[in-house]
């Protein structure tokens, strides 16, 4: 899930920020992240994710993905178990395995809320369609585009989908989508947010002009800052990386942070480091200079 590549691993120039806190997590991203472009994780990153674990510092996946896209790292979760998914709406505990997930903490987006910003979002940009992600799964208008993986639970205008006598009104929203077939991503992006406003957060991670709305104030950063929180662990104290405009918030709230060598220039902006692209194992590369600074400090 990513666009506007700016460099290649052969024209990077990586920027490590000096760990002057010893790192006690590591928040990643998933896709263009951790995951190739293949979605697989890599024999290398399995590794340093384990190694990471067995030092003692946590990992937590941080994505936009929703929970029942999570099979791709059910395997590679240790002690906790947890990712934060939905840019932050949910967390979710991953020990159950493919298809047993359970949501540990939900910030739901309210379905007024999400109509108020669909309505200005038609005004604004006409011809958007839009799809409702709830807990149980994703429904969407007639003339949104279908995501082959995961089939609607059902088709309908999306004012009907947040009804409240919908067939999903029980389970809560993580998020609604919207889709533009003509505007560019990031043209998108900056047209939603200045129709929206604080009524909601609208971020992206797709390479078509796909948005994602989240509840006010949810984000990865608010999310990752909450399970941090309740473990007395400090930004400064957490490592994290990522390659697309949701994981702006996080990248600056962090206290050491990561863009991809493949990432959005606004990513890399954001960042106090750069790592090599999620081809190269770029989190895995930072994962092993982390572990071996901390063998070389208690060797001295």
């Amino acid at each position: 899930m990513r666009d506007n590549r700016v460099v290649t691993s052969a024209t990077a120039r990586p920027r490590t920020p000096a760990h002057s806190v010893p790192p006690r997590l590591i928040a990643t991203d998933l896709d263009g992240t951790l995951l190739r472009d293949d979605k697989s994780v890599s024999e290398r990153t399995v590794a340093a994710l384990a190694a990471a674990e067995t030092a003692g510092i946590e990992v937590f996946f941080v994505t936009g993905r929703p929970a029942r896209w999570m099979d791709v790292v059910s395997d590679h979760v240790h002690g906790h178990g947890l990712a934060i998914c939905a840019n932050g709406a949910a967390v979710v505990d991953l020990h159950g395995g493919p298809g047993a997930h359970r949501f540990a903490k939900v910030r739901a987006l309210a379905a007024p809320n999400a109509l108020e910003v669909v309505e200005l979002l038609r005004a604004a940009a006409p011809g958007t369609s839009f799809a409702v992600d709830r807990t149980g799964g994703v429904h969407h208008e007639p003339h949104y585009p279908p995501l082959r993986m995961d089939p609607a639970v059902s088709v309908a205008p999306v004012e009907k989908l947040l009804a409240r006598d919908s067939g999903g009104a029980d389970q809560p929203i993580l998020k609604v989508l919207a889709h533009h077939p003509d505007l560019t991503p990031d043209a998108f992006l900056a047209l939603a947010r200045a129709a929206a406003g604080d009524r909601a957060e609208i971020t992206r991670s797709s390479p078509t002009a796909l948005l994602e709305i989240s509840a006010p104030g949810v984000t990865k950063a608010g999310t990752l800052a909450l399970c941090c929180a309740e473990r007395g662990i400090s930004p400064a104290e957490v490592v994290a990386f990522g390659d697309m405009p949701n994981d702006v918030e996080m990248l600056t709230w962090a206290g050491s942070s990561y863009a991809m060598d493949n990432a959005h220039p606004d990513v890399i902006a954001a960042a106090s480091g750069r790592t090599v692209a999620n081809n190269d194992d770029g989190v895995a590369v930072v994962i092993e200079r982390i572990l071996a600074e901390r063998l070389s400090r208690r060797a001295d």
